[in-house]
């Protein structure tokens, strides 16, 4: 049955069909409530006759700018398979950044959530010439020409589907493998976004060469957390429905410790970020507990890592190791596990590198964490790792179907059925990232190890040149500084400089508990100014020095007094921060930052 899914749109006649009780589930008023497969089915065939009647013609696009919910999977499906091509646009994008996206592609609708996005789009609509239809999931809209709901666009689809069942069938039947899926915007962290077509083949090809490797199975229901506006899970989603899996939608960041023991999902996918806060909560229970207790902890983390050591190369784990673990385990590590939910089984992580340290303390506790690795414009997945295929430090072996080679210098090409049709309206930009023997250039550097693993060192346009020609790549440092519990977020810089320097945005939270246990006062609005605080951090920065080479050594950094967000335009919707934003926005406090070292002759 599977064998013969060759587009999205037969991903969704398979969901449809499988009698699920439970195919979706989201919080509604209060209360987990189901949708089960004969109601998505409908409504996906009901709202994509609607498109139809509101005019939306096959290769058109439509947008959706809205949380993960149901009625996301369903107006991407309805769109699918209307034959027109899906726009997604991250709900936490102000109204200014959503209007190039909308203009762009030439959306003749879009889909809002509730009242707050639809608030965006009425800003902009006169920006958008194309734009003929406003469609609000949740709330009233304006009572005005070219304003609707789900709901009414669902009842404009009714008849035909009543009294024509097989009108849907015919026009989902049309769509090839080859037509266009989906445009998606790069988050663009080193500059303007650009749109990357992915096909129904492309996405379908992904998810089925990916679960070849990710052990996701039919009985399982998977937590979607990461916006559905990124590849990343959208792609995943469709794995689950591919498989016959039931997907749950979470609250939102907040509400995430509540959801896991809710739904107890079997499975889920978040950023290397949201590990790292994870680990860092994990971390003040410890400090906040007991001598005791902490050593307790401290000794089972020591027990994991030596399992996992033997584990990893393959060899017998010692009998008297395996005790110790199994008692770590019962004292500590269930009790980690237990806020996963009571039915956890693994987790993935991506889009961004994820520190070998993390990866060893989850893996060491019992919480299965498979890092992968890809890029919008392939769908995403390029490689990732899998059960008895795991290597910490990497991304895993490329999944079947998938080239990889390494180009002389250093950067990674991908070639296959995942990589996208191109930039949408940008063919520069396409022959630029897309050879003449359809290598992909990723712009990531990285290698290949001795077993087939991909390891990835940088971005290609992130790595620093140092003014005596040394390189560093600031990732694996800045994931060496984030280790500090008093640092948040470091961004490494030193481009055409004599030494390395840092921004560090600092644990907030961490610095506040400090700070009021010392009795100091501070002003929380100069803190790269406090003496005191400077030196808390310049240990910070000491000790990560420690025996490391100069040239990756941190010999000037300066203390930012607010956080970075999306809605300042400093980091993306996936949390990744905007390197050119950050230097643009800092200039005279990196340049300041510098003259200072360099008088006082840190290098």
């Amino acid at each position: 049955m599977t064998a013969e899914i060759r587009t999205l749109c037969d991903v969704f006649l398979f969901a449809a069909a499988s009698g699920k009780t439970d195919l979706l589930t989201s919080k509604v008023g209060g209360r987990w409530t189901p949708i089960s497969a004969g109601d998505f089915g409908y409504t996906v065939r009901a709202l994509s006759l609607g498109l139809n009647a509101l005019g939306v013609q096959p290769g058109e696009r439509v947008a959706i700018v809205s949380e993960n919910r149901p009625e996301w999977a369903m107006a991407d499906y309805s769109i699918l398979c209307a034959g027109a091509w899906t726009v997604p646009i991250y709900p936490t994008l102000p109204a200014a950044q959503i209007a190039p996206l909308l203009k762009d592609s030439g959306a003749k609708a879009v889909f809002v959530s509730k009242l707050e996005q639809l608030g965006k789009i009425l800003q902009i609509k006169a920006q958008c010439p194309a734009l003929d239809h406003v469609i609000l999931v949740e709330g009233s809209p304006p009572a005005e020409p070219g304003h609707t709901t789900f709901h009414a666009v669902v009842d404009r689809g009714r008849p035909t589907l009543e009294m024509s069942p097989g009108v849907f069938e015919q026009r989902a039947g049309r769509v090839k493998s080859e037509d266009v899926a989906t445009i998606i915007y790069t988050s663009g962290t080193t500059g303007d976004s650009k749109g990357a077509m992915l096909t129904h083949g492309n996405l379908v090809s992904n998810v089925k060469s990916s679960l070849q490797v990710m052990p996701i199975t039919g009985d399982a229901v998977g937590l979607s957390f990461l916006p559905l506006s990124h590849v990343f899970e959208r792609t995943l989603d469709y794995a689950y429905l591919y498989r016959g899996a039931s997907i749950a939608y979470a609250e939102s960041v907040e509400k995430l410790k509540d959801n896991f023991l809710e739904v107890a999902p079997h499975c889920f996918a978040l950023v290397p970020r949201v590990y790292e806060k994870v680990y860092g909560r994990i971390q003040d229970r410890v400090q906040a507990g007991s001598g005791l207790k902490r050593r307790l902890f401290h000794w089972a983390v020591r027990a994991g890592k030596e399992r996992l050591a033997y584990e990893e190369r393959g060899e017998k784990v010692p009998a008297s190791l395996a005790r110790k673990a199994r008692l770590a385990d019962k004292l500590v590590f269930a009790r980690i596990r237990s806020v996963l939910g009571s039915r956890f089984r693994f987790a993935f992580s991506g889009a961004a590198p994820l520190s070998r340290d993390l990866a060893e303390f989850f893996l060491g506790a019992g919480v299965t964490i498979y890092e992968g690795y890809g890029l919008t414009e392939t769908s995403p997945v390029i490689a990732v790792n899998g059960p008895g295929r795991l290597k910490l430090g990497t991304v895993g072996r490329p999944i079947p179907g998938v080239e990889v080679r390494i180009a002389n210098d250093g950067e990674i090409l991908t070639r296959g059925p995942h990589v996208m049709k191109g930039y949408y309206n940008k063919p520069e930009a396409t022959a630029e990232a897309i050879d003449a023997e359809n290598w992909f250039h990723t712009g990531d550097i990285g290698h290949l190890d001795s077993d087939g693993f991909l390891v990835i060192t940088d971005r290609k346009k992130d790595l620093i040149v140092l003014a005596g020609g040394k390189k560093a790549a600031p990732q694996p440092i800045e994931n060496e500084l984030k280790k500090s519990p008093f640092i948040e977020l470091p961004i490494v810089l030193g481009d055409r400089h004599k030494f390395l320097a840092a921004v560090i945005v600092p644990n907030f939270e961490r610095l506040r508990e400090h700070v009021t246990s010392a009795d100091w006062k501070v002003d929380w609005d100069r803190l790269d100014a406090d003496p005191k605080i400077r030196l808390l951090f310049q240990r910070e920065i000491d000790a990560y020095n420690v025996e490391k080479p100069h040239h990756e050594q941190i010999r000037a950094f300066a203390i930012l007094s607010t956080d970075l967000t999306i809605e300042d335009g400093s980091i993306t919707p996936t949390l990744k921060v905007k390197r050119r934003v950050l230097e643009s926005r800092y200039r005279d406090l990196i340049e300041s930052m510098y003259r200072a070292a360099e008088k006082a002759h840190v290098a």
